[in-house]
């Protein structure tokens, strides 16, 4: 049972019941990412959803920390491409008190000069992670690669001189202008009943509403090859093919495409590459949805010597699936699987409320597990041969971080 509010002020409240569990997960969700900030404050997103951790007219970090660890609470957050979400897993009966928590962060964050400089350090040490995990560090090439210099094609966690500039009014004036009640859907899964609506309602209540003022660039695809030598033991690779947007009707056909083709131990670039020719450890496909495009991408790591023939083997994999198509068996076997991972994942209350709130914030409905597995059920061998052609049959970018 999904119940959605929208508040006087324009907030948005999505509220699943599930009474079979003790646990609850509430998740501020806040429709500010990367792709919103202009090219001088790429970063701030990101550096924004550190910031409301440390420290507010009545807590300072530490008491933040602690406030979750007395309740048994689990905190956390995370910022993409096009949102940020602050959530956190509780059990039932200390919703409240983390929803008080989360709302004393978002609205009374003071961005003191002393803590923002240490988390400018912080920030700076986890882009030095990145760019020492070429296989995480990868996919941010692959997205320049992609789309150049439209704003998905940047970093979502900036670059170091955009962090050094950030200042207190940085932050604040950019809390003014995304931070608003139409931009934030209030998203609760779990234990819970509709008193939580008449809470939320509550604490936001003094938010005026403000219309966003925001031009959204529709993305163009630009299909580069971008290669950077690093000293690093193995040669990794990406390529990326336009993707779906996130309310198109092929999406489940794609689904389960991805999953044919890379998206587990069956799938045919894991047996073809790993299994039978033993070229790679880590091999996979995923597709990435935002709310106008979307990115197929496959990735593998290998030793620099071997890069031509993994590649060659990729391209083998794809030509096969392009010309033969599925086989009747790998489509039924898949879309038992991805029947399987949608309904596992009801599970946990924490999926729940990330799916509703992704939903409701991007694309404004929710869809029932029912209808879910309906969709699925509708792919055939007809709307996986078009998703084929609107993915692989298209030009690709390429990404590359090899040795010197």
């Amino acid at each position: 049972m999904i119940q959605t509010y929208t508040c006087k002020n324009g907030l948005r409240i999505v509220l699943e019941k599930v009474p079979a569990v003790r646990s609850a997960t509430i998740g501020i969700w806040v429709y500010a990412g990367s792709r919103h900030e202009k090219k001088q404050v790429n970063g701030i997103s990101h550096f924004l959803e550190h910031m409301l951790f440390k420290g507010t007219k009545t807590r300072t970090a530490h008491e933040i920390a602690k406030a979750f660890d007395v309740i048994g609470g689990n905190v956390n957050a995370f910022t993409s491409k096009e949102y940020t979400c602050y959530y956190a897993r509780v059990l039932d009966e200390k919703v409240e008190d983390a929803f008080d928590i989360l709302t004393d962060m978002l609205f009374h964050s003071t961005f003191v000069t002393d803590e923002l400089e240490r988390e400018k350090k912080v920030v700076m040490e986890e882009i030095h992670m990145y760019e020492d995990t070429p296989d995480d560090h990868i996919h941010d090439i692959l997205a320049t690669a992609a789309f150049g210099e439209h704003p998905l094609g940047r970093s979502i966690i900036g670059m170091k001189e955009n962090i050094e500039s950030f200042q207190q009014d940085t932050l604040f004036t950019y809390m003014d202008e995304h931070y608003v009640p139409e931009n934030i859907v209030v998203s609760v899964a779990g234990n819970i009943d509709e008193k939580m609506i008449d809470v939320i309602e509550r604490s936001f209540s003094h938010l005026q509403p403000k219309k966003v003022e925001r031009t959204i660039e529709q993305p163009s695809f630009v299909a580069q090859s971008v290669h950077k030598t690093k000293e690093t033991e193995q040669a990794h690779v990406c390529f990326a093919f336009p993707g779906l947007p996130a309310d198109d009707p092929y999406l489940p056909s794609l689904l389960i495409l991805n999953s044919v083709l890379g998206g587990g131990m069956s799938s045919r670039l894991f047996q073809e590459i790993r299994e039978k020719r033993g070229l790679a450890y880590a091999v996979y496909s995923y597709h990435s949805s935002y709310i106008d495009t979307g990115l197929f991408t496959i990735y593998a790591g290998t030793n620099k010597e071997q890069l031509p023939i993994l590649e060659e083997t990729i391209h083998g994999t794809i030509a096969s699936l392009l010309e033969d198509g599925l086989t009747n068996e790998e489509l039924e076997n898949n879309k038992e699987k991805i029947k399987g991972n949608i309904t596992l994942s009801m599970e946990s209350t924490s999926s729940r409320m990330s799916r509703n709130g992704r939903n409701t914030l991007l694309l404004k409905k929710q869809r029932s597990l029912q209808e879910m597995i309906a969709d699925i059920e509708r792919v055939d061998q007809a709307s996986i041969r078009h998703v084929m052609q609107q993915t692989l049959q298209h030009d690709y970018a390429r990404a590359v971080i090899s040795p010197k």
